[in-house]
């Protein structure tokens, strides 16, 4: 296992963190998988208070007595922002309950993601006066926040300079949030993946188009790497919802050394099959086509049809778009089928694209059941 500095927090975390979103069903299994977990080298355990019974389970875990040093554990929680300074006290208070713990190392502001909720933060009276309380009497030693949220929301919470690190979607397929990277680093903040083999593209079940285009690697090794060669990023999550569910994710624990020659024309095989299956269609993700007066989030809905067209990513794209219109400030937006042909979006597109035709193109090679997030 490599460790690297969470960035002001000057905690040296495994690149690789226990994320416990998935564990929803037994104590048991849960209390396994953290002392599999620690026993493999895994120094940051990460839940939230809305994640079911998860902080319990971790609660049990850390009283198991298998741990000889709690100051080499650290465990991050997330508490959702409130305009209310007194329920986040009583939130913290709770989460430290639940977790068995008298202080936890990282607290996240939960899904930052709108700008009112960046509003709530900033007020004087709202729930960072609780959290900033908590930081001085050493309930909280460290404050950041998780996000779902836009580009441009994410680099406003970073410049707040309220925040020792950030949780953010970014990987191989999911390159938006590059300048949010790029800047969390110049202001020495920690950087937690959230979800890359799952968010990042379902590569634990890749389809064979995808595969073929990565070998002599997998899609899921190449997306590590793209990630761990990355001296800016401190953590990847690994959401194992059993100890066996840790045994592939960190097979790469130690692969984070630069990019190599192979692994480059891997990622140059990618780009030319894709560019190749998708010809003129391919959205190349310039975000100049919003706003969409029907709310309409075209950029995600044309990555998710570059994916499934371009590397037959079609179960992806599916589950990822059957979120619209189902998981509120988490997923935004309405699907493509709510496209009016107004044409507000064609003169802003720089690459010309039939953008209403690609919409309706993509709900229907995409569009099915409704989907929602794991812990509703």
């Amino acid at each position: 296992m490599r460790y690297r500095r969470f960035g002001k927090t000057n905690l040296n975390q495994s690149v690789f963190s226990l994320g416990t979103m998935r564990y929803l069903d037994s104590e048991e299994t849960a209390c396994q998988t953290v002392q599999q977990a620690v026993s493999l080298g895994i120094n940051h355990l990460e839940t939230a208070s809305g994640y079911g019974c998860s902080e319990e389970y971790l609660g049990a875990a850390l009283s198991a007595g298998f741990f000889v040093d709690r100051s080499r554990l650290y465990v991050t929680t997330k508490i959702a922002p409130t305009p209310d300074a007194d329920a986040m006290e009583r939130s913290i208070d709770q989460s430290l309950k639940r977790l068995n713990l008298d202080y936890i190392d990282c607290l996240a502001i939960h899904g930052l993601n709108t700008w009112e909720q960046l509003g709530m933060i900033q007020a004087e009276t709202g729930c960072m006066k609780s959290v900033q309380k908590a930081v001085a009497d050493r309930r909280i030693r460290h404050v950041g926040f998780s996000t779902h949220g836009p580009l441009e929301l994410i680099l406003a919470a970073i410049n707040t300079d309220l925040f020792e690190f950030v949780n953010l979607h970014y990987y191989y397929f999911f390159q938006r949030n590059a300048p949010a990277i790029e800047l969390a680093s110049q202001k020495d903040l920690g950087v937690f993946i959230i979800s890359p083999a799952d968010k990042g593209g379902q590569l634990y079940k890749p389809p064979e188009t995808l595969k073929q285009l990565c070998l002599p690697f997998s899609p899921l090794e190449l997306n590590y790497r793209f990630l761990l060669s990355d001296t800016r990023i401190t953590t990847l999550s690994v959401g194992a919802a059993n100890p066996m569910e840790l045994e592939e994710p960190l097979r790469y624990c130690d692969r984070d050394f630069p990019l190599t020659p192979d692994e480059i024309a891997a990622f140059d095989r990618i780009e030319s099959g894709m560019t190749s299956r998708l010809e003129t269609d391919k959205c190349s993700q310039c975000y100049a086509c919003l706003p969409c007066p029907e709310n309409i989030n075209i950029p995600e809905i044309l990555r998710l049809r570059n994916l499934a067209v371009g590397c037959d990513m079609t179960d992806f794209g599916k589950y990822r778009y059957a979120m619209f219109e189902n998981a509120g400030h988490w997923f935004p937006g309405t699907k493509g089928n709510r496209c009016t042909d107004c044409g507000e979006c064609l003169p802003r597109c720089p690459e010309q694209l039939d953008i209403p035709t690609l919409l309706k193109d993509t709900h229907q090679r995409l569009g099915g059941k409704s989907g929602r997030r794991l812990w509703d």
